[in-house]
């Protein structure tokens, strides 16, 4: 029973200081395990230095003290974490330059396609592969994710679209049924990820222009038969991942209510806490719940994929490497595979917490509620998969865009700059790479841990019961770390 008077009160500090210093101290011990505690595939220049189960080890413990040090915590504390904000500054209504500058971005989009046709036959030279394999899908997803939804400006669809819109006037447009939810920006991203991974030449200029210019026209008839808003919201699966990505960024606009005379004032831009937008974030539908997981699934494979492990199952030598037109078949298998165990993985983790906590919440609330906690997750081992390509493949995309149709231009005095392709494989430079990755995967689960803590107190305002549905989604964390440190160090091709 609580007491109410002064002695309670006296007594209860001491309950919470002591809370609060074993915290602490699990916190302490979670940065000081034996290694750096979670890694996910990258271009490896380098070996492990201690044995592969003391990295593991370090890795599980700092999953588990992250879960026991806010399980121990005041129940208040990611609510007050959260709300913090720092005023930046003001804005005026966007709507007009973002326009301009999604028309400026179709212009560069039109170029780089027409450079994948006519340019140089050379993925290391054109710049059209560069710019969205390295520009797009690296480099612009870790900017989205530190500073917030850049994408709504800088997408080549809505100046077109918003141009139409004028020259055309309000045109009646068909609004897609609730049903149909995030299902067709699902079906667009598994090509997507089946085109980068499994393709047999996603690299090829020409090959590379004809999918991205057909995917531009595609997008933009959906976008005037159902409505740029809807269009974007479900089907085109850039905006939508993008979208998801910038909920995790430390910068936060603040635009108030939505109507068209305070979209006019403008609105504030705020510093935050990574993950605070996640805190009030509504429940994904299943379509959003698959959406998320293919994310994560799909660049995990791409580190499997490479592995001796994987080609050894069907019998390939990976010192004598078929290519990739040889596996199309064991690429899509694995493809659909490595997203249906995760997803099965996911359902059973929530299944058993909210059995354990003996929540009245259905199993679709609680599941589209605590799979934001894979943002953070997603967006760390895509980060730290890709760091290598980005240092590398980003000076090549430097020194293209400069002369993007191999005409010996020097359009920004970067067309003959020296490519440093052998700085991430140096010793010291290895070294450096490998515990930046590491570091970004650290901090994407100790986040991920909190969101999951933060979301978990919507569903089950009892400590007990908020710390046990948490559990079994912990240790699914604590299993794919294991899994990320053993892609990490296992021999892979290329």
């Amino acid at each position: 029973m609580p007491s109410f008077g002064k002695e309670g009160r006296t007594e209860g500090g001491a309950v919470e200081r002591c809370r609060l210093s074993l915290a602490l101290l699990l916190a302490a011990l979670c940065f000081a395990s034996p290694a750096p505690a979670f890694a996910h595939a990258s271009d490896r220049g380098h070996v492990l230095l201690l044995p592969t189960g003391y990295y593991v080890a370090g890795g599980a413990l700092a999953v588990a003290a992250s879960f026991l040090v806010l399980a121990l915590l005041p129940s208040d504390f990611p609510d007050r974490f959260w709300r913090r904000r720092l005023p930046l500054f003001a804005f005026g209504d966007g709507a007009r330059a973002g326009a301009v500058v999604s028309l400026i971005s179709f212009a560069g989009f039109a170029i780089l396609v027409a450079a994948g046709l006519f340019g140089s036959r050379d993925p290391l030279s054109n710049p059209l592969p560069l710019a969205i394999w390295t520009l797009l899908w690296v480099g612009l997803v870790l900017l989205q994710g530190l500073f917030g939804n850049l994408w709504s400006w800088l997408n080549p669809w809505y100046g077109p679209w918003r141009v139409i819109s004028r020259l055309f006037g309000n045109r009646k447009t068909w609004r897609p049924p609730a049903w149909l939810g995030c299902w067709p920006a699902f079906a667009l991203f598994f090509a997507f990820a089946w085109f980068e991974l499994i393709d047999p030449a996603p690299d090829d200029p020409a090959r590379l222009a004809w999918a991205a210019g057909l995917y531009w026209l595609l997008s933009f008839a959906a976008m005037l038969v159902f409505g740029y808003r809807d269009w974007a919201r479900r089907g085109e699966f850039l905006t939508v991942f993008l979208a998801m990505v910038a909920r995790f960024a430390l910068l936060e606009r603040d635009e108030g209510k939505r109507n068209e005379v305070e979209r006019k004032e403008g609105g504030r831009l705020n510093l935050c806490w990574p993950g605070a937008k996640l805190s009030d974030a509504a429940p994904l539908s299943l379509s959003g719940i698959a959406f998320l997981l293919l994310a994560l699934s799909s660049v995990s494979f791409d580190g499997l994929s490479k592995t001796f492990f994987w080609l050894g199952l069907f019998g390939l030598n990976p010192l004598e490497f078929p290519g990739r037109m040889a596996v199309i078949g064991i690429g899509s298998f694995g493809l659909v595979l490595m997203f249906v165990l995760l997803a099965a993985a996911f359902i059973i983790a929530i299944v058993l917490g909210q059995h354990l906590a003996g929540s009245p919440h259905s199993l679709s609330q609680a599941a589209g509620l605590l799979v934001w906690s894979i943002v953070p997750i997603a967006l760390a081992y895509h980060v730290a998969h890709y760091l290598t390509a980005l240092l590398v493949d980003g000076q090549y995309a430097t020194a293209a865009l400069s002369d993007p149709f191999a005409l010996g231009w020097n359009l920004f005095g970067t067309a003959d700059m020296r490519i440093e392709a052998g700085a991430a494989a140096g010793a010291g430079s290895a070294w450096w790479l490998w515990n930046i990755q590491a570091g970004v995967i650290i901090i994407g689960h100790m986040l991920a841990v909190l969101v999951a803590h933060g979301l978990a107190w919507r569903l089950h305002p009892r400590p007990a019961g908020a710390a046990l549905s948490q559990f079994p989604l912990t240790v699914l964390m604590i299993a794919y770390t294991v899994f990320g440190l053993w892609l990490l160090a296992t021999p892979s091709v290329g």
